[in-house]
């Protein structure tokens, strides 16, 4: 039995956050929690390396307690490739990897995710790569292939760790970024800006492989939206996602960095 704290989308950045004022504080609530691992699904900054900088500082404080952390889009902008990103940059760096949680049967996959513009097939013919590359942050992101073709990839390797984990007789908690299910899209009436955005938002076949595995729970970001836990089938969808707070965009419930990321850590037992 091992309690594990879930994020996601904490923007130290975008939000004008210290990192060096709130980590010893994270570290000594989660600490009080008795938390055994903690699961940041990605969008921490906009600079992988500042990102896995965090996270390393995390789990000097934390420790013997773990930190694992996958790469959101924002995470991916600057000083990272998307080779580096498929490589094992750091023990702390859960893309493609797992870690089974000591003392129960549970397993963490990690997978970074993508997206493959399924979530707007309510605006059929439109040129989806041309309006990301004009409008979208990912534009700056590169990669040797199609959306599709990183998101058919991105299927085979969490695949091949659900069969492995099968095998392995371990219950399973995937955490991703980007969104997994058709029901937390939001579609409008017109073809505003977030309709078109749907296309980057992620796959409904991520999904669709976590039911085939019966997956009980999975965690992700990308949206900032408020979700209660959603139990679709046999999994749990859990998204965590802490957001922006800034004169453009306000998407807190409360006044303050700390408070809101109490507000949204999930904490639960695994046993």
């Amino acid at each position: 039995m091992a309690q594990v704290a879930l994020i996601s989308d904490l923007h130290f950045d975008v939000n004008q956050v210290d990192p060096a004022a709130v980590l010893p504080q994270q570290a000594a609530y989660l600490k009080a929690q008795n938390v055994a691992l903690y699961l940041i699904a990605g969008d921490l900054t906009n600079h992988f390396n500042q990102s896995l900088a965090i996270v390393q500082q995390l789990q000097t404080l934390l420790a013997p307690a773990q930190v694992r952390f996958i790469a959101g889009n924002h995470d991916m902008l600057h000083d990272v490739s998307y080779a580096a990103l498929e490589a094992p940059l750091s023990p702390l760096y859960l893309h493609h990897q797992f870690y089974d949680l000591p003392g129960t049967n549970w397993r963490i996959i990690g997978n970074n995710g993508w997206y493959d513009y399924q979530y707007a097939d309510n605006l059929p013919g439109r040129n989806f790569l041309a309006w990301k590359r004009a409008f979208w942050i990912d534009s700056t992101i590169t990669q040797s292939m199609s959306d599709d073709e990183r998101m058919d990839r991105v299927l085979i390797q969490i695949q091949a760790q659900l069969a492995q984990a099968r095998r392995a007789n371990k219950r399973v908690l995937l955490m991703t970024h980007f969104v997994p299910r058709r029901e937390f899209i939001r579609y409008t009436a017109d073809d505003r800006f977030w309709n078109m955005a749907n296309a980057l938002m992620g796959s409904p076949r991520l999904g669709q492989l976590a039911a085939a595995y019966q997956v009980p729970y999975v965690l992700f970001g990308h949206l900032h939206r408020h979700f209660w836990p959603q139990h679709l089938g046999a999994v749990t969808y859990l998204n965590q996602a802490l957001g922006y707070h800034n004169r453009r965009l306000n998407e807190w419930d409360s006044p303050d960095f700390m408070t809101e990321w109490r507000h949204r850590l999930k904490i639960m037992t695994l046993s």
